[in-house]
Parts: C-alpha cells; structure tokens; sequence
C-alpha cells in the first residue's frame, strides 16, 4: 500500500513538471478571457503579448542557467540597460548597426565575464557578487548617460526591431533563436550535460573531473549574452537608451525561470519551460496593462509567484 502511495505522489510530481507550466499559463489564459475577452482574443493582443515577453525570455534565459548551478545573477537588468546604452552610443556615432548589434551583445558577455571571473576568485556566492555588480552596471549606466536618456540613433534600428517575418515580430524571432540554441546546447552538447552536473553536486562533478571554474565562467558568459540581447531588443522596443530600463527585470527573470520548473537548488530545469514562464510573465504585465492595475501590483503578483512556485518544487521534490 505504502508503494502504491510512493509512485501515486511520484505521479503527481511528473505531472507537475511536465505540465505545471503549461496549466498555469493556460489558466491565466481562461482568467483573462473571461474578465476582458476583448484583451485576448483582438487582433493586436498576441503580437503584443509576445513582444513584452521576448525580453523576459531573453533575461530569463540567462538567469537559468545561473540558477542551474544553484547560483543567482542579480545583475541582469543593469547588464541589460548598460548594454543598450552602449549600443545606442555606438549607433549615435556612426558604427555602422549589425557592427553596433554585435558590440552591444558582445558587451554584454564581457560583463558576464566579470561576474563569473569574480565568483571564482572570490569564492563568493553569485547572490552577493551579482548584487555589487548590479549597482556598478547600473551606476555606470546613469554616469554615462548623464541620468539621462539617449536617442537619435538610425531609424533603420528601430525599424528592425518594431518589424516582422511572416507575422512573427522581430524580437519574438530573436528570443526563439536564442531559446533553441541554448536547448541545443543543454541537450546536446557536452558542456550542457556538465552544467547540469555541477548543479545536481558541485563535489561530484569535480571529482569526475570537471572543471567546476571553467563552466561556472561559461554560465555566467550565457547569462551575460542573453542580457545583452534583451538590451539590444528593449533598445529598440523603447527607441531610446533609458538609463533606468529594465530596472527590477531580474525579478522577472527568476520568477519566469522558477515558474518554467526550474529548479532553486540547482541541476533541474529545461528551457521549454523557461520560455513558457517567459510567455507568462508577459501575459501578466500584458493582463494588468489590459485591465488598468497599477504596474506596483506586478511586483505583489510577481513575488508571490516566486514564493509559490518554488514551495511546490520543495514539495515535490520532497515527496519524490
């Protein structure tokens, strides 16, 4: 009796993290249909809603892989922010755009570079080091701009960014790219395979000869790549560099990262999940805007999602 009690909890488990998810973007789907069927169902809402979710993806994208290795990166709005107004900057001064788009990214991996060079020499966990690195970005980001904002870059750039291919919006295409390289590589390559390792037990890895330093830069790299990207892709969404873009998006980047069934203890999460909790996170900006909530309640909504979210994955890991 008590075996079949085991393996129906271990059912219920499986069923949560294969379709925990989906239910609740579904169920938020039904929610707001239901209170304005008008804000769902109109030509204009799904380009949109996947618009404000692209960069949500992106940074979410990121923050997995921080969390994979049962770390944080506290840095990514600034690194964000930071790297749009670099490559606003370059654009302003005649860097021809793909070339400033590159930079830009690029950029942003350098500053992912910092963070990993700075949790390993350091020995500090990345919640603390990320949360220094955050208020440097960010303050460079005001000392640059002037605490002000940064316009006048080609038109061509947001041109590129407000288009589409076949009715799919530039950004939304960017941040698919993004999600089916990163799958790629978690699912296919070596690298993935040891990431997941150095998450699941840190000793165990490096005993079975993995270079814990080198792949714990690698993570940080990828989460500083995908910050750059949702600079560049808010950049261009906004049509100027605002020194306080993407302030508190790492919030919404660990919400839409746990939500998507990854795990806070690290060595658990797929990123199909983590672009669903991107879509998610969108909807609920998207769903507040619709109905005229004051943006303050996101952070109400968000917070407590975390909080959800990561109590279920402790029960069901615990009854696993």
């Amino acid at each position: 009796m008590s075996e079949n009690n085991a393996k129906k909890k271990m059912s219920f488990g499986e069923a949560w993290q294969k379709f925990g998810t989906i239910g609740i973007f579904v169920l938020l789907l039904v929610v707001l249909a239901v209170i304005k069927p008008s804000s769902v169902f109109s030509a204009s809402s799904v380009p949109q809603i996947l618009k404000q979710s692209s960069v949500n993806i992106l940074l979410a994208l990121g923050e997995f892989f921080a969390i994979l290795i049962a770390g944080i990166d506290l840095s990514v709005g600034s690194v964000a922010a930071l790297t749009g107004l670099f490559t606003a900057k370059m654009m302003i001064v005649g860097v021809p755009v793909p070339l400033a788009l590159i930079a830009g990214i690029l950029i942003g991996t350098f500053f992912g570079f910092i963070n990993g060079m700075l949790v390993n020499k350091t020995g500090l966990h990345p919640f603390i080091i990320t949360l220094g690195t955050q208020s440097i970005f960010r303050g460079i980001t005001l000392v640059l701009s002037n605490s002000r904002s940064v316009y006048g870059f080609p038109s061509s750039f947001t041109s590129l960014m407000s288009g589409s291919v076949a009715g799919v919006p530039i950004p939304v295409i960017i941040a698919l790219i993004a999600a089916i390289i990163l799958w790629f590589v978690t699912t296919k390559c070596k690298v993935g395979r040891n990431i997941y390792a150095l998450g699941g037990n840190i000793d165990a890895a490096w005993y079975s000869g993995i270079n814990v330093n080198l792949h714990r830069l690698i993570v940080f790299m990828i989460s500083g790549t995908c910050a750059g990207l949702a600079g560049v892709v808010l950049l261009g969404r906004v049509g100027a560099a605002e020194p306080a873009a993407a302030t508190g998006f790492e919030t919404f980047a660990i919400a839409a990262s746990i939500i998507g069934g990854t795990s806070f203890m690290g060595g658990k999460g797929k990123i199909p999940g983590v672009v669903v909790g991107g879509l998610i996170i969108g909807l609920i900006n998207y769903g507040m805007t619709a109905l005229t909530l004051p943006s303050t309640y996101q952070q109400i909504v968000m917070g407590a999602l975390i909080i959800i979210a990561v109590t279920i994955d402790t029960f069901v890991g615990r009854k696993s």
